[in-house]
């Protein structure tokens, strides 16, 4: 049975089927979009570790400002996959792993936790999204107590 956490429409975390005692369908969804759609089966133990970061890192706003203050979030996305320096880096966000590596995905607060992404295989499974920028808004603590309460989940209950 797959158990839901947060709203597909912003963020949310679907915890699902065992697959392995380490292996689980895990499946994230931003502005509506399914993210992990090349690959969702996730290795718990380092999941849970980099939610866990991740939710903490936004609980405690440790996530930096818009870097284009004025700019939609669409041009800040393209500036930053454009950017040859180091400052992209400082704002890749999601790092959770082989589930998320079909998707560029950059986050900043603008007083709401804002992620932009964009998917960037050629053999994305819906193909009018290639070239499209998604963006989610939410507030810092929603997001965190989502992430937080799906690893939860992944660490309570017991693996088959």
């Amino acid at each position: 049975m797959t158990r839901r956490f947060g709203d597909r429409a912003t963020f949310a975390v679907e915890v699902g089927d065992v697959e392995s005692p380490h292996l689980r369908t895990v499946d994230v969804w931003a502005a509506g979009k399914q993210l992990t759609t090349d690959d969702n089966s996730a290795y718990l133990p380092s999941l849970c570790r980099a939610m866990r970061s991740t939710a903490a890192q936004v609980r405690q706003r440790n996530v930096r400002a818009c870097p284009l203050p004025g700019r939609s979030p669409e041009a800040v996305f393209r500036l930053l996959e454009q950017d040859e320096t180091e400052l992209r880096e400082v704002f890749w966000f999601l790092q959770w792993g082989e589930t998320l590596d079909n998707v560029s995905r950059y986050a900043y607060l603008d007083d709401d936790l804002v992620l932009v992404f964009a998917f960037w295989r050629p053999t994305h499974p819906f193909p009018d999204d290639l070239g499209r920028i998604f963006v989610a808004t939410l507030p810092p603590d929603d997001f965190a107590t989502t992430v937080l309460t799906a690893a939860d989940l992944l660490d309570a209950e017991p693996v088959r």
